[in-house]
């Protein structure tokens, strides 16, 4: 059964309501992305969970739970917006809303004089974002100018640049000079 006899009718109505179609989109669509600018969906984690927006440091990791990203380099800024440190993962993956898990981390801390301080070579590990405490049970490599320190596992605080390695710790030291005090002279 034809609705319409002619051609044209058929034409016109679906014209007429392939227009409605796109006018609903465009209508829709400004709604649509300021829902997804303004509003984060569930599992996502909040942009600044602390500290103001503009602070970019480990704790706002826009990573869903349960998701993975490849190549990952997170900047870590301190409050006055200086460099504080470089996470480069080969693999980031988010655990839970507190931890996220990385494979083959490289850590480079710098000084407040911006220049590179420790460099820290993990093979897998989990940052906890509460505690900012970087934790792994396998062989991490940690190097500065003046040594190179190695162990079984390792705990570091990101915040405080301080690590806690156990089981087979090795180190080398390559400048002993930072270690001696010279005896002052005596007068």
């Amino acid at each position: 059964m034809l609705l319409f006899r002619s051609g044209r009718s058929t034409c016109w109505g679906l014209l007429a309501w392939l227009l409605s179609v796109v006018l609903s989109v465009l209508i829709t669509a400004p709604q649509v992305s300021a829902q997804s600018k303004g509003r984060k969906k569930k599992g996502l984690t909040p942009a600044t969970p602390s500290g103001s927006p503009s602070e970019q440091n480990l704790t706002n990791i826009p990573l869903p739970i349960g998701h993975e990203a490849k190549g990952l380099v997170l900047p870590d800024f301190d409050a006055n917006g200086r460099l504080r440190g470089k996470f480069e993962a080969g693999t980031a993956h988010r655990i839970d809303q507190e931890h996220v898990g990385f494979q083959h981390l490289k850590i480079t801390t710098y000084t407040p004089e911006s220049q590179p301080d420790l460099r820290i070579d993990m093979h897998t590990s989990v940052l906890d974002l509460k505690t900012r405490i970087l934790s792994s049970q396998e062989r991490t490599m940690i190097q500065r100018s003046d040594f190179n320190i190695a162990g079984d596992s390792v705990q570091f605080d990101t915040n405080s640049k301080t690590g806690r390695l156990i089981g087979n710790v090795k180190m080398v030291i390559t400048d002993k000079s930072h270690l001696t005090t010279t005896p002052s002279p005596k007068e």
